[in-house]
């Protein structure tokens, strides 16, 4: 239990922070035969809720419409720690670096037109912040040619693994295993761990607690 207090993203910032930078959450809904179904999808967290678009019809809207109970998941790998990290031979100590949101809550078809439309221009503005098109406004015919899922949460639960649960020690010595790795991720994984690369080496910039 201790180490799951400290795994807990206790800020709402960085929760909303997190969620405004990622792309892609899972929307899991009820079939009508009682099975979770998981599906991908594009989302915007505006006004404390979550927001999809979807074609105006298909299995989820169905499913959403018979049980409004829905679950829904955010989550960023940011560094495999290889076994030999701490031993040569087990490879059960493998391990990873992650931040993810989990979320349980009342999902429906948006009607409203100006929400639509709000929810809409939330999903332009994240995923293409350079602009270049026309905003949507209410009386716009595109709005009657897709659906809009809202998640109302009950629930938002965070998690985050950047080395916060070691000591400074131990938490310098495996940022040093990870620049020298020297993955593709390598250099954001440090500097979300709160380290920044000099010439001299690593600098510890920050404290990562959320």
């Amino acid at each position: 239990m201790q180490l799951l207090g400290r795994l807990e993203i206790k800020s709402k910032e960085k929760i909303k922070e997190f969620l405004d930078k990622e792309h892609v959450g899972r929307i899991a809904t009820i079939d009508q035969n009682g099975y979770p179904q998981i599906i991908p999808m594009n989302f915007v967290f505006l006004n404390d809720a979550i927001y999809m678009h979807s074609h105006t019809k298909g299995e989820k809207l169905e499913n959403v419409t018979r049980n409004e109970k829905v679950g829904f998941e955010v989550d960023r790998e940011l560094e495999f720690l290889p076994s030999y990290f701490e031993d040569p031979k087990d490879a059960s100590l493998a391990d990873t670096l992650y931040i993810s949101v989990v979320i349980k809550g009342k999902g429906k078809i948006v009607n409203d037109k100006q929400e639509k439309t709000n929810a809409l221009n939330g999903l332009m503005k994240k995923y293409q912040p350079e602009g270049r098109y026309e905003p949507i406004s209410p009386e716009m015919q595109v709005l009657d040619e897709v659906a809009i899922i809202k998640v109302t949460p009950d629930m938002i639960r965070g998690k985050y693994k950047i080395g916060q649960n070691l000591q400074t020690g131990a938490r310098r010595e495996l940022a040093e295993k990870i620049l020298e790795r020297n993955s593709s991720s390598a250099k954001e994984t440090l500097k979300i761990m709160g380290f920044t690369i000099t010439e001299k080496g690593l600098e510890m910039t920050d404290e990562p607690v959320w």
